[in-house]
């Protein structure tokens, strides 16, 4: 396995795999997340493909399928230059990490972390964060077991 920039060939397995996310997604809320739509356009995917401060990190099968997509992280870098109250660092925000279902168990995922971590590393980020949903509990255990920490916890009271 090897991880590079998504490129607009991928778009077909990126859909498939933003797909997988939003069935877990949809399962977990059913009351904020709609079963079988997409989350972007082709287009709008190209378009993300190819804005720096954006980034898309596919893991790529070499072995059994060559050239398939196993899994990705889309990442979002993060600044607030002369902010009032906040500091002027770097971020990473991770917007989405999955494994494709097949691939699940093979490390791909922590693969991908570190590499997105060696990406922040190397463009001077003080930190990489992402968020995850509470009824995705494997999703947070993954993320415990690779040393993330709670940075701050949304909450909402529904009204009906």
């Amino acid at each position: 396995m090897y991880i590079r920039r998504a490129q607009p060939k991928d778009i077909p397995e990126l859909h498939d795999l933003l797909s997988q996310v939003l069935e877990v997604h949809h399962a977990g809320r059913p009351d904020l997340f709609k079963a079988g739509t997409q989350k972007y356009t082709n287009n709008e995917l190209g378009q993300i493909i190819v804005d720096d401060s954006r980034p898309i990190f596919v893991a790529i099968d070499e072995f059994e399928a060559p050239g398939k997509v196993l899994g990705y992280a889309f990442c979002i870098h993060q600044e607030h230059p002369n902010d009032n109250i906040l500091t002027d660092i770097r971020t990473l925000y991770i917007d989405d990490l999955c494994v494709d279902q097949s691939a699940r168990g093979k490390h791909v995922g922590t693969q991908l972390y570190h590499y997105v971590l060696d990406y922040a590393r190397d463009y001077g980020c003080y930190n990489v964060t992402l968020n995850v949903w509470t009824c995705n509990e494997s999703a947070r255990q993954f993320y415990e077991k690779l040393g993330l920490v709670p940075q701050k916890i949304g909450m909402e009271y529904i009204l009906r």
